[in-house]
């Protein structure tokens, strides 16, 4: 019997994670199911990407989460990312109630260990030995190599290629078709710029851009 799941977001990569579910579902896995999504920021009853908002984060969360639904959580954000985290963290979602969702299409190693409410999402590919803590999103076609550490609700963008022996810290954001190189470390809620080529170690909330990646500002 599918799980049903509640998405807390909405338009952007709410949307799209709730996509990526109901076309694993025409495949035949039908481990989850999308009831909604949870969002204080439009009218209940807005349809997203063909989904309802069923609730609010505010008033309706105690009562899903009391009624056994599942969660995933799709409303980080790039600026504000430490605070956002923050929040998140104190909202009364067990571990065990987090959704791990990964696409039919994907590519995980068996020795990969996903932390609870990951979503990997379609055509992504994980090696050996490479941990993803709690709530890490990997978008569309996003590559991620051997024998790497990332922290809690990163979030990896579409067709970034990240290599090996990496130590990614918590709240990070990889950008759209970015690439790392092997043993660098990224440091807290830092943010790598699309297309960026990172060759140099990213320090606490610092955003990099370019090619090669270069030091643009701290984040707020």
């Amino acid at each position: 019997m599918s799980k049903k799941v509640l998405i807390l977001g909405g338009e952007g990569n709410g949307g799209v994670i709730a996509n990526a579910i109901l076309d694993a579902n025409k495949r035949g896995n039908n481990e989850w199911v999308v009831v909604g999504y949870l969002n204080d920021g439009v009218p209940v009853g807005t349809i997203i990407d063909s989904f309802p908002v069923v609730g609010t984060i505010k008033n309706d969360l105690e009562k899903y989460v009391k009624e056994g639904y599942y969660f995933i959580i799709a409303i980080l954000r790039l600026d504000g990312v430490e605070e956002r985290i923050k929040l998140i963290e104190e909202l009364p979602i067990p571990n065990e109630q987090l959704a791990t969702f990964v696409h039919p299409t994907a590519y995980i190693a068996p020795n990969v260990e996903l932390g609870p409410g990951c979503v990997i999402m379609p055509m992504v590919a994980i090696s050996s030995n490479t941990k993803l803590g709690k709530g890490c999103i990997a978008m569309v076609c996003s590559t991620i190599g051997h024998d790497n550490v990332i922290g809690d609700f990163c979030h990896i963008a579409a067709q970034a290629c990240v290599g090996a022996f990496l130590n990614i810290g918590k709240g990070v954001h990889i950008g759209l078709n970015s690439t790392i190189r092997e043993h660098i470390t990224i440091a807290d809620y830092a943010t790598l710029g699309m297309g960026a080529v990172l060759t140099k170690n990213i320090g606490f909330k610092e955003i990099w851009a370019g090619m090669p990646a270069k030091f643009l500002r701290m984040a707020e």
